[in-house]
């Protein structure tokens, strides 16, 4: 009976150690390497911010769970991890996808309304409205300037910048159109 209990004590020590739950080395390596990529991929960097703060999240909160011995609980944040790092990646590529797209079709507008600018500009001045007419070809001048940077920065496939850029230039077209305009009314008050 003595050999029995000796036998039993040493079978439930056993069955602790080896019941032990053990750290999620290899997710947690796999959640790091996951979040780093997604990092210094530039189109999560630039169109997937959101979504990669939430990655970094349940990297924070995987290791701190780890480090209090709560190895379920840091498993389940390095899978969550890992779905937000490659979630980043997918929304990045999408978004730069996007701003692609919408700066090639800004892009393919901005010659038409600079040209027709120019021409509503000029057919203000042979009118003699009341404008600054040097200042409005400054503005004129920057806009040219603006769009000629953004078809760069487009061709070099930095869209977020073209797009940025050729709604810089649309702004300052339209700010020169609504100056036009405005003369053009007060001078057919003036008649």
């Amino acid at each position: 009976m003595k050999k029995l209990s000796c036998l039993w004590a040493v079978m439930m020590i056993a069955l602790s150690f080896g019941g032990c739950a053990k750290a999620p080395v290899e997710e947690m390596d796999n959640a790091a390497a996951a979040v780093t990529r997604a990092e210094n991929d530039p189109d999560a960097a630039a169109y997937a911010q959101e979504t990669l703060i939430l990655a970094r999240n349940a990297l924070a909160n995987m290791q701190n769970e780890a480090a209090e011995k709560r190895y379920d609980s840091a498993r389940a944040y390095a899978a969550e991890a890992v779905r937000a790092a490659e979630r980043a990646v997918s929304d990045g590529r999408a978004g730069a996808g996007r701003a692609r797209e919408e700066a090639a079709a800004l892009l393919a507008l901005l010659p038409g309304a600079i040209a027709e600018t120019g021409q509503t500009l000029r057919a203000a001045e042979g009118k003699k409205l009341d404008l600054d007419l040097e200042a409005l070809e400054t503005d004129m001048e920057y806009v040219r300037r603006t769009a000629d940077q953004a078809a760069a920065a487009a061709a070099a496939d930095r869209n977020k910048e073209a797009l940025e850029l050729g709604q810089a230039a649309r702004s300052a077209l339209s700010q020169i159109n609504a100056a036009i305009s405005e003369a053009a009314v007060l001078a057919s008050r003036k008649k």
